[in-house]
């Protein structure tokens, strides 16, 4: 048994850990990062980036499948999937390589075991020997992440069933696929798979895609799966699965089955704090697993915080991201903003990609606000037509002022092509409280697709060019 004293040991070296690390060390305060398994997290080797990576392939394929309307004659192209596969690890590794030597460079000490907290700010390292190591700090960071949920009559067995981790080392496409959830995972693998020539039926218990987003905006998006082929049934439930040969069998609640060769369960992520040992200590745990803190990420126990998957805010790595740096700046003094999660930036890559910040118009209404709104389509959109991605709307929602002008924007919702890397402009101008008069003297570069923004806005201003 060896020790070890840091300013701060973080237990979990995924985006919310690794930034933590990278933050502190940063800010002159030695650092011990635990990870029991590979420093990125799920993110980079289980969700975000190979996700997204596969996405692009289904993108390249859709986009050879319609070369010839630019008059780019080809014959019609094959997939494959293992040169897919290999190019989703070339980029994982790469990745996984610089987070390793931006880890080093900032002399973060990594320890390579499963982290339990004790107490009186003690780590246990467990290693894969067996053999276990004790470190101390003056505060300690968990950010031990999530994994799949599961549901009841649904056992994941890596072939029939399936959670995302299991589809994105997938060797082979299935012919069929039915997906239970139809939130932001669910739809991005619809999308992927159908691209690349899947026949794929969403199952969500609500009662619209990407629950949260705007309504419009997820009827815009079920809209457009239809057109693609993808059936997308909302409001049911499942029961469970049978077995056959090829395949397996779904059972509705309603007493519709669904024939397919495959299960993709993607109803979301639990936490996973199982090894951290917190019966032990002071800390709070609700009824979903969640570790309970105050705004500034503070546990019950004195100098532990917890970030990322693990407490009850939106599971997004960019939001991982923004609490390893709250928390980092509350350990040095600094006195920091709570993070205000209505307004954090949400991007789904499937397509049409969906982007959104901001109040939907049913929650601004909830609220009590009078509230204005600009609807938009891109299919009169220059750039759109250019890229031969016209389908899709933005949303804008704003304030409505007595005298009946528009005030303070409050969201800014998005479906259509490259919807997440339109989103920053509105992002900002939603968490700058900014008013519509404000956001409409500023001038949109043409053609874009950003113009579509500005128009809405435009709109909204009493100054509208084109509607």
């Amino acid at each position: 048994m060896s020790s070890n004293h840091f300013d701060l040991v973080v237990v979990g070296g995924g985006p919310a850990g690794y930034a933590a690390a990278l933050a502190a060390s940063s800010s002159s305060l030695s650092v011990g990062l635990v990870e029991r398994d590979l420093l990125g997290g799920t993110c980079l080797h289980r969700g975000c980036i190979p996700a997204k990576e596969l996405l692009e392939t289904a993108t390249v394929h859709r986009t050879v499948m319609h070369a010839g309307e630019f008059g780019v004659i080809t014959s019609a192209p094959t997939l494959d999937f293992s040169a897919t596969q290999n190019r989703k690890r070339a980029v994982i590794d790469r990745l996984f390589k610089g987070v390793n030597q931006l880890l080093q460079s900032k002399e973060v000490k990594v320890f390579s075991g499963t982290g339990r907290l004790e107490t009186g700010r003690t780590v246990t390292v467990q290693h894969s020997d067996g053999t276990e190591q004790t470190l101390t700090a003056e505060s300690v960071l968990l950010a031990a992440g999530s994994v799949p949920r599961t549901i009841p009559g649904f056992e994941i067995d890596g072939e029939i069933v399936l959670t995302s981790n299991e589809v994105l080392d997938l060797q082979a496409l299935p012919e069929s696929a039915a997906i239970v959830g139809g939130g932001a995972i669910g739809c991005e693998f619809a999308s992927m798979l159908a691209d690349l020539g899947s026949e794929i039926t969403i199952l969500e218990s609500m009662n619209q895609l990407i629950p949260g987003a705007d309504s419009d905006i997820a009827k815009t998006l079920k809209r457009s799966f239809e057109k693609r082929g993808i059936t997308s049934i909302t409001g049911v439930a499942v029961s469970g699965h049978s077995p056959r040969t090829g395949g397996t069998t779904v059972h509705l609640k309603d007493g519709t089955d669904i024939d397919v060769e495959m299960v993709i369960v993607c109803v979301g992520r639990r936490p996973f704090g199982d090894h951290l040992g917190l019966e032990g200590t002071s800390i709070e745990v609700d009824e979903s697993g969640f570790v309970v803190v105050d705004e500034l990420c503070r546990t019950a126990e004195d100098h532990v915080y917890a970030i990322g998957d693990l407490i009850d805010t939106p599971q997004l790595a960019h939001v991982g991201f923004a609490e390893a740096m709250l928390a980092v700046r509350d350990i040095l003094g600094e006195n920091p903003p709570p993070i205000d999660y209505p307004k954090v930036p949400w991007a789904i890559y499937c397509h049409p990609e969906v982007a959104f910040a901001g109040m939907t118009e049913e929650q601004a209404r909830q609220a009590g606000h009078d509230v204005v709104v600009a609807q938009h389509r891109f299919a009169g959109n220059a750039r759109a037509m250019i890229v031969n991605e016209s389908d899709g709307i933005i949303k804008v929602v704003a304030e409505r002022r007595p005298d009946g002008s528009s005030g303070q924007l409050l969201g800014v919702h998005l479906v259509g092509p490259w919807a997440t890397e339109q989103l920053s402009q509105g992002y900002l101008a939603v968490n700058w409280e900014a008013t519509i008069d404000e956001i409409a003297e500023f001038i949109q570069p043409h053609p874009t697709l950003s113009e579509l923004f500005g128009e809405a806005v435009l709109e909204l201003a009493g100054r509208a060019l084109h509607g």
